[in-house]
């Protein structure tokens, strides 16, 4: 930190206003249950699990911001760390600046994580906070694919797709979150990419066209998507292997 007078603060900002139709119909899918607690009170715990992380800003969709407050209140959450529920936007685009539009002035370091991530390694959100601290304005932590990818013409449903071109496995990675960031870098992308059609789904990406430098770390296996009912099982296979190891 090149200022030791003014210490740099970390936030994390949380989406949590969309309803995650893949997952099938009922509750949004931040409030799933993953092992008898809702997926989003596990990601909140996995940003908040960082000693870096002094602030958690969950942005919940514009009419449930009291019920998702109340589910907050409702859960042990460490207490060295302050929470706060915004109400969002249409958008994903739109509720991260609102969330980010919500953070006190000494935040300088941003973190921005899936809802649908709930078991992201306190490690994976240390390195990324470490690589924005030592002046990346933007950084992701992501994993090499295992799967070979094809590059195709998107064709009629159920139809097949000829391939256009099979990419250098090599140069591609599996972009995860918590994606980390500069504060100002961030506020500049979101004040210069413009919401189009649904908006952006990548922060980093927006940061991209600012012409910024985006770094990758190294992401973890268990900081997956919650995103098809086979990731839900999946997800409680971690989470009874961490209980069992734990003890908890």
């Amino acid at each position: 930190m090149s200022d030791q007078s003014r210490p740099s603060r970390t936030a994390a900002v949380i989406p949590a206003a969309g309803r995650g139709v893949r997952l099938g119909p009922g509750a949004p899918k931040a409030l799933r249950a993953l092992g008898g607690t809702p997926m989003l009170i596990h990601a909140v715990r996995a940003m908040a699990a960082s000693r870096a992380v002094s602030l958690v800003v969950v942005v919940a969709p514009p009419d449930g911001a009291h019920e998702v407050k109340n589910l907050l209140d409702e859960h042990a959450l460490p207490e060295r760390t302050d929470y706060l529920v915004v109400p969002g936007g249409d958008t994903r685009q739109d509720s991260v600046r609102l969330g980010v539009d919500a953070l006190p002035e000494d935040i300088s370091v941003v973190l921005v994580h899936d809802a649908a991530r709930p078991l992201v390694p306190v490690d994976t959100v240390d390195a990324v906070i470490e690589a924005v601290r030592d002046g990346a304005p933007a950084v992701v932590p992501a994993l090499p694919l295992a799967d070979t990818v094809k590059e195709v013409e998107p064709g009629a449903p159920g139809e097949p797709e000829p391939v256009l071109g099979t990419p250098a496995r090599a140069r591609l990675r599996a972009v995860q979150t918590p994606q980390g960031f500069d504060r100002d870098t961030l506020v500049r992308a979101h004040g210069t990419v413009a919401v189009s059609g649904e908006g952006a789904t990548d922060d980093a990406g927006m940061v991209e066209q600012l012409g910024a430098p985006v770094v990758v770390v190294p992401g973890h296996e268990e900081a997956f998507k919650v995103t098809r009912p086979l990731d839900l099982v999946l997800a409680e296979a971690v989470l009874a292997r961490r209980r069992a190891n734990d003890g908890f």
